[in-house]
Formats: C-alpha cells, structure tokens, sequence
C-alpha cells in the first residue's frame, strides 16, 4: 500500500507540474531564486538524468517532495516517468519496511543519541550537496543554454 500511495501521489505532483507547473514557475520563480537561467537547467537535468532523479529522489526527503512536480514540469516523457517512479517508490516502500520490521526495535533503544548523529550527518550532506550545486551551476548553465539556445516558452 505505501508503494502504490507513492506512485499514484507523484502521478499527480507530475500532471500538476506538466500542466501548470513552467507557467507558475516562469511567473513566480523569481520569489524563489528560480529565474529563466535555472529553468533552463532543470529542463537539461530532466533532460539528461530524470530517471535517476526521480528513482534517487524517492530516499532524499526534499526532493521526494518535489521530484514528481519538477519531471513534469520540465517535459519528463510521462512513460519513462512512470517506470521510473514506479521502480523508486517500490524500492523505497520495501527498503523502509524491511528496515523498520528488522532493526526497528534495536533502534529504539538508542533512538536520542542517533537522531542527533542522523541529524548532524544530514546538515553535513545538504550543505555539500548546496556548495556542489552552487559550483557546478555555471557548468550546468552553460550546457543547458547549448541544448536550449531559445526561450523556453518556444520549446
């Protein structure tokens, strides 16, 4: 049931984001820092890489959030959507519930000291993963305005 709560919750993150989701986007993304040069980036990413970022993003809690609106958003293929959201929501419902079922209750004996370490261990990834981003933006930027040299709003 968790698996197919995931799948049918992202095929509807990703119609919302197919058909509303650049619009928005365009017009608002300026109040998030999500300005054409980004959009461009996205587009290149989901281009590129979407399976693998709808797979991974199932297990990073951020982007779980909004992996399905982003792959609509930017033109993921809804198949190839679907095989792969698919294939990451079963991984990740059998994963969790494998992982709670065999050492959920080892865990609960050291519950205080690893929720401190689990949250130390997670800042320390978001903030590689945001110094990463930040330095591999104008790389990005720069493929992505090679394989979208127009607006996206003509694509």
């Amino acid at each position: 049931m968790a698996a197919a709560g995931a799948v049918i919750g992202d095929n509807i993150g990703f119609a919302l984001g197919r058909w509303g989701g650049y619009p928005i986007l365009h017009r608002y993304g300026k109040y998030i820092r999500f300005d054409e040069r980004r959009l461009k980036i996205g587009r290149y990413i989901f281009q590129q890489h979407g399976g693998k970022v709808v797979f991974i993003g199932r297990f990073i809690a951020v982007l779980r959030t909004y992996a399905a609106f982003l792959a609509g958003t930017n033109r993921m293929s809804w198949p190839r959507f679907l095989v792969f959201n698919t294939a990451g929501g079963v991984t990740w419902a059998c994963a969790v519930g494998l992982a709670y079922y065999y050492i959920g209750s080892a865990v609960k004996n050291v519950r205080g000291p690893l929720d401190v370490v689990l949250g130390a261990v997670a800042v320390l990834v978001v903030i590689a993963l945001l110094i990463y981003l930040h330095k591999a933006e104008d790389r990005y930027a720069s493929l992505a305005e090679q394989a979208f040299p127009a607006d996206l709003d003509n694509l």
